[in-house]
């Protein structure tokens, strides 16, 4: 843990824990209580530095490197000396090793302190298990978004994971509700995508041809043709996991994802939010990856949140009453 001055400037030196870590990651991490936002403006205007030199947000450290943090004013702390962390109960355990564990993270709750609230998920999880050594989101969820995710026990658990999600061995699918007439059964989409800030520091994705590389491959599940407006069940496979990746890919294409608040058709997330569905519709259903220690197929599932397989019901009920009326 680091020790940071709140009214002058700070040179950290990168622990084992933290090599391989991108330095937006790691200020996350020993910044407690500092929104997000502003956490990428000094990484914009050059007050944090690495070995002396200016680093981007995607910068990786290694152990030794030492990276300087301007003053910053945090929350404040209690009395143990820990920033406080929100009260509120843990989601539901999916699956727990001595390696990982996965939990079923609701709408609404973000994954990590940040982007205006001081603790997420992890930090609930910490300061609900203290005698923990060691516990790390193996990936992210955005705060909208529920389903499955992996948090590591293990360091060593931690690197296996992040090496399969770098290579692509994952195999991640989300159920998504958009608008439209979708006629595909499968149809896959390439689309470059690139990452900028707004002016008041949110993190937002564009498509554009020398972005990065982004393929989601989608499959019908259901479609409510005769809905008004029609509206289509979709089931989506990540190949490539970039922010945001599954509601631009979408948005790109003509078919917003329902409830989408940065991408998606907003007066239609009106019309929606009316008739029951308050919340974006992308739930992270299922995982597949080998397990870190024994090599195994492990897969986890998520079942559909209560208020996602509600509005599907009310779809069906009110194409039903339409069909008789």
């Amino acid at each position: 843990m680091h020790d940071l001055s709140k009214d002058s400037v700070n040179w950290l030196v990168v622990g084992e824990e933290a090599g391989g870590q991108r330095v937006d990651n790691f200020l996350l991490k020993v910044l407690k209580g500092v929104p997000k936002s502003h956490v990428y403006r000094i990484l914009r205007s050059g007050e944090v530095r690495v070995n002396r030199h200016r680093v981007g947000p995607d910068a990786r450290l290694v152990p030794g490197d030492r990276v300087r943090v301007p003053p910053i004013r945090t929350a404040a702390p209690d009395a143990a000396g820990r920033a406080p962390v929100a009260a509120g109960p843990l989601p539901p355990i999916l699956y727990e090793d001595d390696a990982l564990l996965a939990v079923d993270k609701p709408a609404g709750l973000a994954v990590h302190g940040g982007s205006g609230v001081s603790h997420g998920l992890i930090e609930r999880l910490r300061h609900a298990r203290p005698e923990a050594k060691f516990l790390e989101l193996v990936h992210r969820l955005d705060r909208d978004t529920s389903g499955v995710l992996l948090v590591a026990k293990k360091r060593a658990a931690l690197v296996a994971l992040h090496e399969q999600l770098r290579e692509g061995t994952t195999d991640k699918r989300y159920l998504v509700l958009v608008r439209g007439n979708w006629r595909d059964a499968v149809r896959a989409v390439e689309l470059s995508l690139t990452k900028f800030v707004t002016g008041d520091g949110e993190r937002r994705v564009r498509v554009e041809r020398d972005g990065q590389n982004a393929r989601t491959v989608f499959r019908l599940v259901r479609k409510w043709a005769a809905a008004e407006p029609p509206v289509a069940l979709l089931e989506a496979e990540l190949d490539t996991g970039r922010t945001h990746q599954i509601r631009v890919h979408l948005t790109h294409i003509g078919f917003p994802l329902a409830g989408d608040d940065k991408y998606g058709d907003f007066a239609w997330n009106k019309a929606l939010a009316k008739q029951g569905l308050k919340r974006m519709f992308l739930h992270a259903q299922r995982i597949s990856f080998a397990h870190p220690a024994t090599g195994a197929t492990l897969t986890i599932e998520s079942p559909l949140p209560t208020e996602l397989a509600a509005f599907i019901a009310r779809l069906d009920a009110d194409v039903e009453n339409a069909t008789h009326a």
